[in-house]
């Protein structure tokens, strides 16, 4: 096989024959700006970690909030464009400083987990949207109820174990809330599809889901390798 041949296959293998070529166009402006964001969490991290500027908790999650309502309510289009990309920086920007706290906690026990979660986090990330790109349309937009159910059940979960402050409730919510937002990567990323098949471009909007996905996975990552590290050293003393 030669070269060419070579080429010919690699681009292949990132063409995906169900999906339309403005769809695809433009999951390429939504991948784009979510890679920009990640440079903009990363430096509200930095922010936080580094400068104490900042504190992360309910100040930068309100920030958060009030960025990403705004945004919502900022029609699509032209004339809006620039200033809603403002918004989404600002909103990733506080996203990341409200990463702080845990960057904090993972850094007193071992920073090298921050590398090998975010790395665990881009692997994870990009499997689950080639699955869902490659995968026939519609196939995981029937997990978008049982995503639900299961972000409920969560939430009572983290509720009862704040009266019984049991370890190992701690790991089962971190376990299956990442096993939740790897779904979510699924449903999210076909939901995309489907709506800009039908005329939805908003390109900006659809990159704040698989933002806070990509976030909460990173997040729950981790804090479960920060788990396991603690564990290790509790367990050689």
């Amino acid at each position: 096989m030669n070269v060419f041949d070579r080429n010919i296959n690699f681009d292949a293998l990132f063409k995906f024959s169900q999906i339309s070529y403005s769809t695809q166009q433009h999951l390429k402006n939504v991948y784009s700006t979510l890679a920009v964001c990640m440079f903009v969490a990363a430096a509200g991290s930095y922010v936080h970690v580094v400068t104490r500027l900042f504190q992360g908790g309910m100040l930068s999650m309100m920030g958060s909030l009030a960025m990403m309502l705004w945004l919502s309510m900022t029609p699509h289009n032209s004339e809006t464009e620039k200033r809603r990309l403002a918004i989404l920086a600002a909103f990733a920007f506080f996203t990341g400083v409200g990463l702080g706290p845990v960057l904090d906690f993972v850094i007193t026990i071992n920073p090298s987990i921050i590398v090998t979660a975010l790395l665990g986090t881009s692997v994870i990330f990009v499997c689950f949207t080639l699955s869902a790109l490659y995968a026939q349309r519609r196939t995981y937009l029937f997990l978008g109820g049982v995503l639900m159910s299961g972000l409920s059940i969560l939430f009572l979960v983290s509720l009862i174990n704040i009266f019984t402050g049991s370890a190992a409730l701690c790991k089962a919510h971190m376990y299956i809330g990442l096993a939740i937002m790897c779904g979510f990567v699924l449903f999210d990323t076909q939901l995309i599809i489907e709506q800009a098949e039908m005329g939805d471009k908003d390109y900006i909007w659809h990159c704040v889901g698989l933002f806070l996905d990509f976030v909460t996975i990173f997040r729950k990552l981790m804090v479960i390798l920060a788990m396991n590290e603690k564990d290790k050293k509790k367990e050689k003393k």
